[in-house]
């Protein structure tokens, strides 16, 4: 069969057109997979495959209710794609409509409260250093709704990183407990001491694919390395009462003048810090509102010579050696010259006949002194070593200090042995104080101090639980007596007046401590209450201490917040009333 020439000439257009086209893939194909292999390769990882953090999520700590004192929350880093960052061009009723980029930085810019022109600069000088750049940051640590109105907004060439935040929810309530998170990480407090052991979270990486303009594809997401949480630090604080504590401790802090405050409120059966108080105390969201020393603890980190208030514990020493009795008499000089030093009382008198009942109640300075001479130093210092003084707590709180009271009875000098009796020549903290008051109300059995009930795992496993074995440190008989001995300070003393705690029996001590300021004692004061309650079946410890107030001298002013703080926890917990009266030993003789 002929075709025609026409027929002819068409199909060998159509042949030379095929060659032609068959050649330039094959030209194409060349160049794409040898010429310019290595080249593409690299451009299409870069473009393609980019591996991404998971971020995990820091552990919570929250209150023995549950309540979150610390929280993580998710924040928003916006980022740009510079090379793609144009005008935006659309169509409304018909009609084309721009909007400059610039204008489209100012309505991010509001949102944000950030700075339009600044925005600008940033992916102007970013362009400069690279045309095809497609990544810089314009605003860090958005929050949800910001995240919601610039997605709003429907720009093209802006995404987002999600990085983790540290919020805490209850503000300032704990806050010298709970510490504070920095850029470098944690700074103070449970946020330091527990980050390895529970709060830290496992970073995870996952990879995806991204078209050119930097836009991710779905469904390529590859999870490489899991992201891990961190645990949940449950604290033995109660936060409703350690708001009502804080409050109560800076409202008298301000009224006395004094330079700083702290407050513990410990339950007697097992040790647990229900809550610990310190003025002035730090707001973890913003840590710069107070000076360095005030964003930790000082009820663990500050020792004080804390005055009267160690004569409980000279005074048990006395009960637990046998060598006297609530009825002890002895003619009560009001000064006392030995080893070459003096030893006065806080008040004036001539020689009165005091039981070492009302030597407690009186605070007398001489009578405890001369009857603690009975003892050789070394039992005395056992006793004291045993009550925990010159040793840090079981919390082992970040910064925590040991207080001091020598290495044995042997470093007490002729005078500091009976210095130490009355609270001078040694120090304490609020927290080893606290936690010999618990004794004392636990049947001379000292608990473990308690702050964290311990760290909850996702899996429902419990990590870091505390010690449950108490110490004896006093005779159970010695305890009930002391406790019936304390009662007249409540009822009969000095200070007497000052407390107000109705309806309950209340054992009580109180402390003025003089504070040593460059080697020499001055006339500043360390002003403390210590207690437990109710007398006959003590449930919680208080002990409330003020360091140099400008307004008050006399620890008869601290009566005051003790009693309002008792008070609180005795009511909150709805402890039962008294239904006995006061022991009432006798006082003089």
């Amino acid at each position: 069969m002929r075709y025609p020439a026409r027929t002819r000439g068409r199909l060998a257009l159509a042949l030379i057109v095929v060659v032609v086209l068959v050649g330039v893939f094959v030209v194409r194909l060349v160049d794409l997979q040898v010429v310019r292999a290595a080249d593409l390769a690299e451009q299409g990882a870069d473009r393609r495959g980019v591996e991404a953090t998971v971020y995990g999520r820091r552990g919570e700590i929250v209150d023995t209710n549950g309540v979150v004192l610390a929280d993580s929350v998710t924040r928003y880093d916006l980022k740009v794609d510079p090379a793609n960052a144009k005008d935006r061009e659309r169509r409304v009723d018909g009609e084309k409509v721009v909007t400059t980029r610039d204008e489209l930085l100012e309505q991010i810019a509001a949102i944000t409260g950030g700075d339009a022109a600044e925005y600008a600069r940033i992916i102007d000088e970013r362009l400069a250093e690279d045309p095809d750049a497609n990544f810089a940051n314009l605003a860090k640590d958005l929050d949800v709704d910001a995240y919601n109105a610039i997605n709003e907004l429907g720009i093209a060439w802006i995404g987002w990183d999600t990085v983790p935040s540290r919020t805490y929810p209850v503000g300032a309530v704990a806050g010298n407990l709970v510490g504070f998170m920095g850029t470098d990480g944690p700074q103070t407090g449970l946020e330091l001491m527990y980050d390895e052991a529970c709060l830290q979270a496992s970073n995870g990486i996952e990879t995806y694919e991204r078209s050119p303009d930097g836009v991710r594809l779905p469904g390529s997401v590859v999870t490489t390395v899991p992201a891990e949480d961190g645990g949940t630090l449950k604290l033995t604080i109660d936060s409703d009462l350690q708001w009502f504590v804080q409050q109560r401790l800076s409202e008298y802090a301000l009224s006395l003048g004094a330079q700083w405050g702290a407050a513990a409120v410990v339950r007697v059966s097992d040790g647990h810090i229900m809550a610990m108080a310190d003025y002035p105390s730090v707001d973890p969201n913003d840590v710069g509102a107070v000076g360095t020393d005030a964003l930790g603890s000082r009820a663990f980190s500050t020792p004080v010579e804390p005055g009267s208030v160690m004569k409980m514990p000279a005074a048990a020493t006395l009960l637990d050696e046998n060598v006297a009795d609530p009825y002890t008499r002895l003619e009560t000089p009001g000064s006392w010259t030995v080893n070459g030093g003096t030893i006065n009382d806080w008040w004036a008198h001539d020689t009165i006949p005091l039981t070492l009942t009302g030597i407690l109640m009186n605070s007398s300075n001489t009578g405890t002194s001369m009857l603690s001479d009975r003892i050789d130093v070394q039992t005395r210092w056992q006793h004291f070593s045993d009550f925990g003084f010159g040793q840090k707590t079981a919390v082992g709180f970040s910064g925590e200090s040991a207080g001091t009271i020598g290495s044995s009875g042997a470093s007490w000098d002729g005078l500091t042995k009976y210095l130490v009796t009355f609270g001078q020549g040694m120090s304490a903290t609020v927290a080893q104080i606290a936690s010999a008051y618990q004794a004392l109300g636990n049947d001379g059995v000292k608990m473990p101090l308690t702050l964290v009930e311990g760290c909850q795992w996702a899996d429902g496993t419990v990590t870091e639980a505390p010690s449950t074995e108490g110490t004896p440190v006093m005779q159970s008989d010695t305890s009930v007596e002391l406790r019936g001995m304390l009662e007249s300070v409540v009822n009969e003393g000095y200070a007497a007046h000052n407390f107000d705690i109705p309806g309950y029996n209340v054992s009580a001590k109180t402390g003025t401590g003089e504070v040593a300021i460059d080697g020499a004692y001055t006339a500043e004061r360390t002003l403390s209450v210590a207690g437990v309650a109710p007398s006959e079946n003590p449930e919680y410890a208080v002990v409330v201490t003020y360091y140099r107030p400008a307004n008050s001298k006399s620890s008869s002013s601290v009566a005051e917040p003790f009693s309002k703080i008792m008070s609180q926890v005795l009511q909150t917990y709805r402890v039962p009333t008294s239904t006995v009266g006061p022991v009432g030993y006798p006082t003089e003789w």
